[in-house]
Order: structure tokens, then C-alpha cells, then sequence
């Protein structure tokens, strides 16, 4: 079907393929920040049940380290954060694309109805 289209249709539907992909990576990305955000929130509930006297620990590569209680807080409240930032501005890039989907799916769907109407005349 792409040989019989000309060469503006094929170029909107290219556009049309590569921003479905751009829309689907950003996805992804935005589920794996959301995953991270949620193990780092969750990682701050478990640190403010413990008590004071409780050791805590990092992982550093495959090592756990000792760690200080109130930095190791403060660092994941920051880590949280800064992932709540980087979501929110890939949730403005992935509406901004899905909506540029859309106006190239509209697009598309008039020029093809254009090119059938034109066949049948």
C-alpha cells in the first residue's frame, strides 16, 4: 500500500509511526520514573517505622553499607522529589505528543478519505 501512496501521505504516515514511538517510549519512561517513586516513597515509610536505635543500611553496588538514619532521609526525600519533577514533565511531553498523534491520525484519515473519493470518481 505505501508504493501506490504519494510521497506526502507516505511522509505523514512515517510521521505518524514515529511519533506512535516517541508516544510509547515516553510511556515507558514515565512508568519506570512512577515504579522508581513509588520504591523510594516506600523506602521512606519502612525508614520512619524503624526507630533510632535501628542500624540502617544502603546498598552501594552489591554491598550493603552502614548508613547515618537522618542523610539517608533526607537523600531519599530529595531522590523523591526530583523523580515527582521528572514525571510531571514527561507526563507534559508525552500529552503534548499524544495530542500531536491525534492531529496527524486526523490528518491522515481526511487526506486518505480525500484520495478514496478521488479513486471512486
Amino acid at each position: 500500500m505505501m508504493e501506490e501512496l504519494p510521497p506526502q501521505l507516505k511522509h505523514m504516515v512515517a510521521q505518524y509511526q514515529q511519533t506512535q514511538q516517541q508516544a510509547q517510549a515516553l510511556a515507558t519512561q514515565r512508568q519506570h520514573l512512577e515504579l522508581t517513586m513509588l520504591e523510594t516513597k516506600k523506602a521512606i515509610e519502612e525508614l520512619e517505622k524503624t526507630s533510632p536505635e535501628t542500624p540502617v543500611y544502603r546498598s552501594v553496588g552489591s554491598i550493603l553499607v552502614r548508613a547515618n538514619r537522618d542523610e539517608l532521609k533526607k537523600e531519599l526525600e530529595e531522590q523523591r522529589e526530583t523523580l515527582e519533577l521528572r514525571v510531571k514533565t514527561i507526563q507534559r511531553q508525552e500529552e503534548r505528543v499524544v495530542e500531536r498523534l491525534k492531529e496527524l491520525q486526523q490528518k491522515l484519515s481526511e487526506a486518505l478519505r480525500t484520495r478514496q473519493s478521488d479513486f471512486q470518481s
